[in-house]
This record gives C-alpha cells, sequence and structure tokens, in this order.
C-alpha cells in the first residue's frame, strides 16, 4: 500500500526559517506531509491545544535545534521543548538534528540571556539522551541528513501512515475477496472429503449388497367392457441396483413422494405383466417405505420436506451427487469392442 508520513517539524521559527524550508523541501520529496507552526508561530496557551492536536495526527516529531531556547511559556520552558516533551510522552519516533558548532552560529542567531542559554545547553542533553542524533554545521547539510535519518527511522519503525480512501477501499476489498476464496477452498476440501467417505462407506454398516434383490408387492385394476372391474395383484423381484436404475432419470426433476411410488409401480407392473393397461397401480406402502430409506442408507438421494406450487406440503426426492454417477453408470450406452 502507498503510504505517506506525516512529520512534525519543531524549532524555534524567526532564527531558523531558512533551515526550516531546506528541511520542509527535502520531506516533500520523500513524499512526507510536513506539518510545523510556520503561519502560526506558538505564542498563547490557546496555540498549544491547536499544536498538541497537529501532533497528535503525526508519525514522526523531526527536532532542529540551532542557537536559540525560544519563547517560553508561562510554565518556564520554551514551545519547542514543550512540543518535544509532548511528541515523546505521546510515543513517536523523535529525528533530531542539532548544529555541531554553536560558536559558529552568528550573534544575531546565538541566545544573549545567560538563563536561557543554561535552558538550551539542557535540552540538548535531553534531547541527546538515549537516542541517536544528528548534527549539522550549514543548512545545505540538512536535506541530506534528513533523507538519511528519517528514511532508516521509517524503515526500523514504521508508523500507521496516511493513504488515499480509495486505496484502502480497494485493498480492504481484495484482502476480503482473498480471505472468501480461502474460505470457499476450504469448505469445497471439506465437502470433498465428506463425498470420499460418503461414496466409501454406507451409512449403515452391514446393508444389503446393492446387487442384491428385493421383493415388492402391487396391485392394479382392469376394467372389461359389459363386467364389473376385476383387481390383480403382481409381485416383482429385483435388485436395488435395478430399482434404482428403473427411477433415478426421474428424479433429476426433483420429484414428489407420491409420483416417485407411482412412477416406480407403473414400471414394475410393466416389467411383470408386459403392458402398461390398468388402472390405480400402486405398490405395498410399507415396501415403497423400505426402498426409500434404503436409497437414503446408500447415500443415493436425499429426501426434503417443503412446501409445494399449489402451497400445501410434500415429501420431495433429489439425487445426491454419488446417486448422480450411479444414474450415469446404470444407464449410459457403452460402446461395443
Amino acid at each position: 500500500m502507498d503510504k505517506r508520513y506525516q512529520v512534525f517539524v519543531s524549532s524555534t521559527y524567526a532564527d531558523l526559517k531558512e533551515e526550516r524550508q531546506h528541511v520542509l523541501q527535502a520531506l516533500m520529496e520523500m513524499d512526507c506531509i510536513p506539518a510545523g507552526m510556520e503561519l502560526f508561530p506558538a505564542a498563547d496557551e490557546e496555540q498549544w491545544e491547536f499544536i498538541k492536536k497537529v501532533i497528535d495526527d503525526c508519525d514522526y516529531y523531526l527536532l532542529i535545534i540551532g542557537g536559540r531556547y525560544g519563547s517560553t511559556t508561562s510554565d518556564g520552558i520554551s514551545y519547542t521543548e514543550k512540543e518535544f516533551d509532548y511528541a515523546v510522552n505521546k510515543g513517536l519516533k523523535v529525528v533530531a538534528l542539532i548544529h555541531g558548532a554553536p560558536e559558529d552560529i552568528p550573534f544575531g542567531k546565538s541566545e544573549q540571556d545567560p538563563t536561557l542559554r543554561e535552558k538550551l545547553l539542557k535540552f540538548k542533553d535531553k534531547v541527546m539522551d538515549g537516542r541517536l542524533v544528528k548534527f549539522w554545521k550549514s543548512v545545505e547539510e540538512l536535506p541530506g541528513l534528513v533523507a538519511l535519518s528519517l528514511t532508516k527511522t521509517i524503515k526500523t519503525h514504521p508508523a500507521v501512515g496516511w493513504v488515499r480512501a480509495s486505496n484502502v477501499a480497494s485493498e480492504n476489498l481484495l484482502l476480503e475477496i482473498n480471505e472468501l476464496r480461502k474460505l470457499n477452498s476450504d469448505q469445497q476440501t471439506k465437502i470433498s472429503e465428506l463425498e470420499k467417505k460418503a461414496n466409501n462407506k454406507p451409512i449403515i454398516d452391514g446393508i444389503a449388497h446393492i446387487d442384491s434383490n428385493y421383493t415388492i408387492h402391487g396391485g392394479y385394476k382392469i376394467h372389461y367392457t359389459g363386467y364389473q372391474t376385476r383387481e390383480y395383484n403382481f409381485e416383482c423381484t429385483i435388485s436395488w441396483r435395478e430399482i434404482f436404475a428403473l427411477i433415478a432419470p426421474y428424479l433429476v426433476e426433483h420429484p414428489s413422494d407420491s409420483a416417485v411410488k407411482l412412477r416406480l409401480a407403473s414400471i414394475l407392473k410393466g416389467r411383470k405383466t408386459g403392458d402398461d393397461g390398468g388402472s390405480s397401480i400402486t405398490i405395498n406402502d410399507q415396501e415403497f417405505k423400505t426402498i426409500t430409506v434404503q436409497f437414503q442408507a446408500y447415500g443415493l438421494i436425499n429426501t426434503l420436506y417443503t412446501q409445494t406450487t399449489k402451497g400445501g406440503m410434500a415429501l420431495f426426492w433429489s439425487l445426491t451427487p454419488k446417486g448422480e454417477r450411479l444414474m450415469i453408470e446404470s444407464r449410459v450406452i457403452r460402446g461395443g469392442a
């Protein structure tokens, strides 16, 4: 992600205007966002509240110390030192640039008041205590020192930084999509593993082999001209595999339980008698329930009790992935040798 870091530039103001301009320019060339008091030199307590808010929004604190301590607050310390103390307490990483030859600083840019000179020395000692600082002698050195010191600090202590809102939205969306892809992949793997287990092993141990036979009893009626209606019974012994092969293609349409029963009864009656005539064709209800449970135990079908298109409720059949494969294997026409 393309980040920009906001850097608070702190120093005395009047004596370091040129130096600040060079530092600000260097920061902008590094794609950083400089923040300082160029337009609002620290002057009162109200201004100090604004300065604190600006520091709160910054990622790093850059301090330039020349030959002056600076104007002091009501508690006797300079605004520059007060900014430094606040930044340190906030946990900002400090880049400190201290003039290395105070004796060469022009008289007009040096602290004349002995008390303030003493405070400046103590402030320098505070800044150098426990941290590395860079020393400069000329304004031309500052851009290079800023680039070197700040780059190293960013690399060692990366801060939150600022990014364009559009970039955040795009990257967050990509992260969410990537997480969803991972989740989907994990779920697909789990489903695949469950399907393998279901395909390799029936739900019930000791279940009858799918090629073993089962006897189904049924009945139908025939209406003779001039005669009363007569009822006939039939009996059909058939393997579980054959039963499934007979009805599986119809299950693609998710038929109701009653429709499956009627379809199977008609097919079995035709196989037994050689014709599809007759009415009220049916098979034993308990035997049909056994067929339903048996196919569920084989993992070939699913049943779901749900609402019909007319608003009522009914039980509907559907094929499982294992059932679809067995249907294709059972009904496909293979080429000759």
